[in-house]
């Protein structure tokens, strides 16, 4: 039970700290919806995605109303394409994506997550078919999704898919170079990726998943900066205490976000799955992850002492939410994407923060090199490097890692890049030996899953 002092002190994050809800995201299940025919799938999945999700956006509405607590985005994952539309060839999957597209805008919300594929192990024909669609269903799409899990610890890394990611990536950038490579926002290519993660662009359903489920992302990072500063203000405190104070406050903030989830899932009628409690920012001042850096004494996020920062920081938000809920999943700690957090996207600019601080940073933190824009004539090689240490890092580490690397065509690094909206705004990164054409990355096949795998 919480203090008469807690409740009101969460009353004020709602008021004065930010604190939203981030996204309510419907995952729907399309195994039911498969047909050999185009048409016929295309028909079926209109139907059983607006079938439940024609009140989700009105639903979320009116429970945010109810509490004062606004839910910003309201979005769908679904199951994923390369699977429940195995049959189809790369042109048929960007009708597919179209349709979608469609589908979203009828229904009113943001995203619809899921054009996903599942390859740790092996490229069958529909992932090959959904992997070379990606490109073009991307650029010609404007609420699509798509994710590729390329590694787990159980399997491995699958380096031909790699390779095949990168070569999808600076396709995706060259066919909206108009629009600064925005297509590769939306793409995310992951390792030990979480079936019930409610944020974009990874999202989507798993397949041992419901048939529809409501996950909930919260965030806080505001609400977290000013529960640091205030007690700082009033003493003098060891981190221990500091990373106290974190976990309090994110256990907070995880019952706001499964009160509004199980509330928007009992008038829907549908099963509540999971609270991510990510610490997700946006280029809004007073809403950044960064800003809780220099809250806890340093000048800059990147500056030495900034991955045990993160550390902390991460591991406190998830013990926060594991006492909060027992129905935490997702991701669930510290995201640190460039662009989308105005502090760390000046950090960059300023030369704190680097591609390898970046890396390095991910190994402790709940995603990866997220919303990172590098010059345009990265080499596939290059880029194909970079998403294999990140893969890496979440192989061995037995945790979730990915890369949302958004190659800028025509632009270098220090230039400018904006992509607007939540997806913010950004110095381009300085990527070292970019030309490269190393032929690491061209040998394929698969790089072993660690001996500590070996669990059964």
């Amino acid at each position: 039970m919480f203090e008469d002092q807690e409740i009101i002190s969460t009353i004020e994050m709602v008021k004065n700290e930010n604190l939203d809800v981030r996204a309510v995201t419907l995952g729907i299940s399309l195994f039911d919806c498969i047909s050999h025919d185009l048409n016929v799938f295309k028909k079926n999945i209109r139907k059983k995605i607006i079938g439940h999700a024609a009140p989700l956006v009105d639903t979320c509405d009116q429970v945010g109303d109810k509490y004062g607590i606004k839910v910003v985005n309201k979005r769908i994952s679904i199951s994923p394409i390369a699977l429940v539309g195995a049959c189809f060839s790369s042109e048929q999957m960007v009708e597919i994506a179209h349709e979608l597209n469609d589908i979203a805008k009828t229904v009113g919300v943001d995203f619809i997550g899921g054009f996903s594929a599942l390859v740790e192990k092996g490229i069958a024909k529909g992932d090959q078919a959904l992997i070379d669609a990606i490109p073009r269903a991307l650029a010609t799409t404007q609420r699509i999704c798509a994710s590729v899990n390329v590694a787990t610890t159980k399997a491995g890394i699958n380096m031909d898919a790699v390779l095949a990611m990168s070569r999808a990536i600076k396709k995706a950038a060259a066919l909206t170079a108009d629009e600064d490579g925005l297509a590769c926002a939306k793409l995310c290519v992951f390792s030990n990726i979480p079936q019930d993660m409610p944020f974009m662009a990874g999202a989507y359903l798993g397949v041992g998943q419901a048939d529809a489920v409501i996950n909930v992302g919260v965030s806080g990072p505001g609400v977290v900066k000013r529960a640091i500063e205030r007690n700082l203000s009033q003493q003098r405190l060891s981190l221990g205490r500091i990373a106290e104070i974190i976990k309090r406050t994110a256990c907070k903030v995880t019952r706001v976000g499964e009160l509004i989830g199980r509330e928007v899932a009992d008038i829907l009628n549908i099963r509540f799955g999971v609270v991510d409690l990510s610490l997700a920012p946006t280029p809004t001042v007073g809403d950044s992850v960064g800003e809780i850096f220099q809250a806890l004494g340093l000048s800059h996020i990147g500056v030495p002492g900034s991955t045990a920062a993160l550390a902390m920081l991460n591991d406190a938000v998830k013990k926060g939410g594991a006492f909060a809920s027992s129905h935490v999943g997702g991701l669930s700690g510290a995201f640190i994407p460039v662009s989308e957090d105005l502090h760390i996207a000046e950090a960059a600019r300023k030369g704190f923060l680097s591609v390898e601080k970046l890396e390095a940073m991910t190994c402790v933190c709940s995603v990866g090199l997220d919303m990172v824009p590098v010059p345009g004539d990265i080499t596939e090689q290059v880029l194909a490097g970079m998403i294999a240490d990140e893969m890496a890092i979440g192989m061995i580490n037995a945790k979730t890692t990915a890369t949302r690397i958004i190659p800028v065509p025509g632009k270098k690094a220090g230039d400018s890049v904006m992509f607007g909206g939540l997806l913010g705004k950004a110095t381009i990164m300085d990527v070292p030996h970019l030309d490269l054409e190393d032929i690491f990355v061209e040998y394929g096949g698969h790089i072993p899953a660690p001996i500590h795998s070996l669990k059964n």
